[in-house]
């Protein structure tokens, strides 16, 4: 479990709680079974109606890439990286073939693989850039449900409103309940609102920056496992991947940068 996610969202709602009590507002005020109902119930049903369900299957694993805590260490893979070209420079790439299959990393294994059986490296890029490309669209994907609750949920807290005022002014007869009603019909535009912008929409930013930093751990791989292939000096390899995860962003984004300045 990633802590600093966590923390956040405990650090949000206490904040928001803790103003409304700090004002003399009552904690029980704030639950309304009914509110709760319209704003999620119709915030997951629009959700659905939405997204494919090939895609609302992967809802679990897009919770799991927010909140698990992130374990990259690039340092780490460089490393690995110049131990296996000292080794394939010394011994030859088919030293490599165990090791490139039993490793834990399975874009870093298929890469190691394709070298050790000879893959010419130009395809050995298509292949790694292609299976780089497939992972950006599964986690934009991921985003976007998110994304679409955060767009959903404001508008369902409007709705709940509506609906509790139309039953405040349907029941005129007793002014003294009132002020309770339009107060409990209120709630709905505060749960959707507050739901959207501190759940959805920063579980959908989480998303977006995880998968950022696990596809420029990719690229990082991917340059390696190039030139390791090519043959290149252990002690070269090491200062370019080094320079590589100091740049201020991935090399597609750069390039993305440059072509959209021309």
């Amino acid at each position: 479990m990633d802590f600093i996610t966590v923390l956040g969202l405990l650090i949000g709602a206490g904040a928001l709680i803790g103003g409304y009590l700090w004002d003399g507002g009552h904690i029980s005020a704030l639950f309304v079974p009914s509110a709760l109902l319209i704003i999620f119930g119709g915030t997951i049903g629009a959700v659905v109606v939405s997204f494919p369900r090939s895609q609302l299957k992967e809802l679990g694993k897009a919770l799991k890439m927010a909140f698990a805590s992130s374990e990259q260490n690039p340092e780490a893979i460089i490393e690995e990286i110049i131990d296996m070209s000292t080794v394939a420079r010394r011994e030859g790439v088919l030293a490599l073939e165990q090791r490139a299959h039993e490793h834990p990393n399975p874009f870093l294994s298929e890469g190691m693989v394709m070298v050790v059986d000879g893959t010419d490296p130009e395809l050995t890029r298509q292949i790694l850039e292609l299976e780089m490309d497939s992972l950006s669209h599964r986690h934009e994907g991921w985003a976007k449900i998110f994304e679409a609750a955060g767009g959903y949920a404001p508008t369902m807290g409007i709705i709940g409103t509506v609906m509790g005022l139309i039953h405040v002014l349907g029941n005129l007869s007793d002014p003294g309940s009132l002020g309770p009603a339009i107060a409990v019909a209120f709630s709905a535009t505060l749960y959707g609102v507050a739901s959207a912008n501190l759940i959805f929409l920063p579980i959908a930013s989480k998303i977006k920056v995880r998968s950022s930093q696990q596809l420029d751990e990719m690229e990082l791989m991917l340059e390696g496992i190039l030139a390791l292939q090519a043959g290149e000096n252990p002690a070269l390899i090491k200062k370019k991947l080094t320079s590589f995860i100091h740049q201020p962003g991935s090399r597609k984004q750069n390039e993305g940068e440059a072509r959209g300045q021309e």
